[in-house]
């Protein structure tokens, strides 16, 4: 087997979670399938670093003495925005020798100040998206993703995401079911493909402010196998159909059809993935009607079908 060794890179006010999270998923990988991973982390000189939560990190060792890693990962956080001259510099020299680049978050600003972004596709936390392509235009950046792996380069938004991101790193170098194992024991919600978009249908929607729209909200998401034409749900919150779609978009940022789409793909692959359900059965329960139609939205917004979606993220003993 080979092993892989795994470079975290460390500076003042790095946020937490972006180290912590990823690093938990390579070392449970590690203990899952010993000889998988050796992990290291470092800062410039090999000083304690202190988070921007406060949190102390320890560092096995310096940069300048640091192995060439397989795996580079540089997190984000307040860090990045002044960084260290001498932490770009280090990262200019070493980061073409490592076979993987890695960001989480904000990290990938500071391979794009150390021109290792240049002529591929990124991402970055959401705020920082416009930040990213206005000052490295070369850069091809897309807001939307979770993460993206352009050829040796990797890049995820925020903070959770280098968890996602890291898992889809542990199947590539291991295998899907070692990924789900890792997932469970870290209780992710869900272990998200990369296309996926950075919010949630209830994240990337504001909450109503009027107690009616509020409860419409909620109730698309508990029952999405209902009637959720505007009529009906217009219906539900006693205003006018009209009144209503003006409303819900004023209030919450998208319009009912989307919302109900975003809803459904979530509800429909949370039971792709854990339940024994059919596909026409998931699909009736998501209110897609038909696995046709289920299909096409999954093609739409995931770029795979339900059927692959369903191999490539349920555990090989549950199918």
């Amino acid at each position: 087997m080979t092993q892989r060794t795994v470079l975290v890179v460390l500076f003042d006010d790095v946020q937490s979670l972006d180290v912590t999270g990823p690093l938990e998923v390579f070392a449970g990988a590690e203990q899952h399938t010993p000889g998988s991973y050796r992990i290291r982390t470092a800062s410039l000189d090999g000083a304690p670093v202190r988070t921007s939560s406060g949190l102390t990190l320890v560092p096995d060792t310096g940069l300048t003495v640091a192995p060439d890693p397989h795996t580079l990962l540089v997190p984000g956080g307040q860090g990045t925005r002044r960084p260290d001259p001498r932490l770009t510099d280090w990262l200019r020299e070493n980061g073409p020798r490592a076979e993987r680049l890695v960001s989480v978050c904000t990290g990938a600003i500071l391979l794009a100040e150390a021109g290792l972004l240049d002529g591929h596709r990124a991402t970055t936390h959401w705020a920082y998206c416009d930040k990213l392509a206005r000052d490295h235009p070369a850069v091809e950046v897309e807001p939307d993703p979770i993460y993206i792996r352009d050829g040796r380069v990797a890049t995820s938004a925020g903070v959770t995401s280098g968890i996602d991101l890291a898992l889809a790193l542990v199947e590539e170098d291991l295998d899907r079911d070692v990924a789900l194992t890792l997932a469970r024991h870290l209780v992710v919600f869900l272990r998200r493909p990369g296309n996926q978009a950075q919010f949630s249908a209830q994240l990337s929607a504001q909450t109503a402010r009027r107690e009616p729209l509020r409860e419409v909200q909620q109730w698309i998401t508990e029952h999405p196998g209902a009637d959720l034409t505007v009529d009906s749900l217009a219906a539900r919150a006693r205003l006018s159909p009209r009144h209503f779609a003006r409303a819900f978009q004023s209030e919450t940022g998208t319009t009912p059809g989307r919302y109900v789409d975003r809803v459904r793909l979530e509800h429909a692959r949370r039971l792709l993935e854990d339940s024994a359900d059919g596909v026409e059965e998931i699909s009736r329960a998501s209110g897609y009607g038909t696995a046709e139609t289920m299909r096409r939205a999954f093609v739409k917004a995931l770029g795979t079908p339900p059927a692959e979606y369903r191999r490539r993220f349920r555990p090989a003993a549950a199918r």
